[in-house]
């Protein structure tokens, strides 16, 4: 549920969050804001569809539905695509949890730059949306939304659903169960480990970290 009175201000998928004037520009550049100003990609070179790289994952792309924050559907079908070097790592901390009797579960992968206008469009609030103009670590096909289940099956309590803007879903809110808090401490241990970095305001967001050299792009999957 969105929630105005939560002192913090963020904007969808990681893409940025301050808590004051002081701590904007810190923030800006550890939550993923990028820079449009050059030209969108439209090209599909060096995209991964996720699921021909390992079976092994649980998709459950929310904005390929209307069950997401928008109450609308804004991808045409749920494929999650991520640069190559990111899906190598994110099979790698999959395999490690299955060791440990979990998996991940996707809720977003990549998100093409007209995407980030739609959803704009829809909900044209920079308190919950990022403006098209800034972009995102989605938008480069760098950044993961995601969350952990049981390797057998079943769901895992993480304290909160995904999209939830208020403190409950912060890394440092300490209010939770000690299972819930030792879920978060396993995925962002072991998705460190692999080489991504979160943010504070989201548990299920991660950055890869070497996201610098891929470019904002515009490049649309096809539906089956």
């Amino acid at each position: 549920m969105l929630r105005k009175k939560d002192s913090i201000v963020m904007l969808i998928g990681g893409e940025s969050s301050a808590e004051s004037t002081d701590d904007t520009k810190k923030t800006i550049a550890a939550d993923g804001i990028v820079n449009t100003e050059n030209a969108v990609d439209t090209n599909d070179e060096g995209f991964v569809n996720i699921e021909e790289m390992s079976s092994e994952f649980v998709l459950d792309m929310r904005y390929a539905t209307s069950n997401n924050f928008l109450k609308e559907k804004v991808y045409s079908c749920a494929k999650c695509y991520v640069r190559k070097e990111v899906a190598e790592a994110l099979v790698k901390a999959n395999n490690d949890l299955l060791a440990q009797g979990y998996r991940i579960k996707l809720f977003d992968c990549y998100r093409p730059h007209s995407v980030q206008k739609k959803m704009w469009k829809i909900f044209p609030n920079p308190g919950y949306v990022a403006d098209p103009k800034g972009g995102s670590i989605h938008n480069k096909g760098a950044a993961v939304d995601i969350t952990l289940v049981r390797s057998a099956g079943g769901g895992v309590d993480m304290g909160t659903d995904f999209d939830h803007f208020g403190k409950e879903a912060h890394h440092s809110y300490n209010g939770h169960s000690k299972t819930i808090l030792s879920h978060r401490k396993l995925l962002r241990e072991t998705m460190e480990k692999h080489g991504f970095k979160t943010i504070r305001t989201e548990w299920w967001h991660y950055n890869f970290k070497s996201n610098g050299g891929y470019k904002i792009s515009d490049f649309k999957w096809k539906c089956d």
